[in-house]
């Protein structure tokens, strides 16, 4: 079975995008779509990285676990908050630590904001990082404005059954590039 890693990349003390990472566990996971799990980059509490994981002479056991999980990752779903109009430096940091590991990867982008743009300002910025990287980024997006309002703490939508159709669709695509890529490895 395919594998997805959610990237939960907000650190913030209050966090809402963390919802949306929520959300989607439980959704993959229900529908039996793919195997699933977070990369939460609250719980790394990463530092600061001075170089890329393949150039460190020490690298911590967490920088090490959490590579080790995303190369085990068929595709990736990034949920980020709009921090003005960009993404925050923590999804930054561990993007630049994969570097190598980005190239070809399917990765799909859920943005999130408090306010009615729904994170569509992040996407820009998010897509040029991800494109020279060369990861394979799908074209469906999930925006998702007023988290705060249409998610509850614990990732479960307001809107159900409209949330449903949304996810199913981003998702779906997410998992055809990653069997695409799959079939063209073998």
């Amino acid at each position: 079975m395919l594998h997805i890693a959610i990237l939960s990349s907000s650190i913030r003390t209050g966090r809402h995008s963390h919802r949306v990472a929520l959300y989607f566990n439980e959704f993959i996971s229900s529908n039996k779509l793919a195997t699933v799990e977070i990369l939460d980059l609250y719980k790394y509490r990463f530092p600061l990285f001075e170089e890329r994981l393949r150039f460190q002479a020490s690298p911590t056991d967490a920088a090490l676990e959490f590579a080790r999980k995303f190369r085990a990752a068929n595709g990736i779903i990034i949920v980020t908050p709009e921090y003005n109009g960009g993404y925050p430096a923590s999804l930054k940091n561990a993007v630049d630590l994969l570097t190598d590991d980005w190239h070809r990867k399917p990765v799909a982008i859920a943005t999130v904001s408090d306010g009615d743009f729904g994170g569509n300002q992040v996407i820009t910025s998010l897509l040029f990082t991800l494109w020279k990287m060369k990861a394979w980024v799908i074209p469906a997006m999930f925006p998702v404005p007023r988290v705060q309002e249409t998610f509850d703490a614990n990732g479960i939508p307001l809107d159900r059954h409209s949330t449903g159709k949304r996810a199913n669709t981003f998702v779906q695509e997410l998992l055809w590039c990653m069997e695409a890529k799959q079939r063209m490895a073998d």
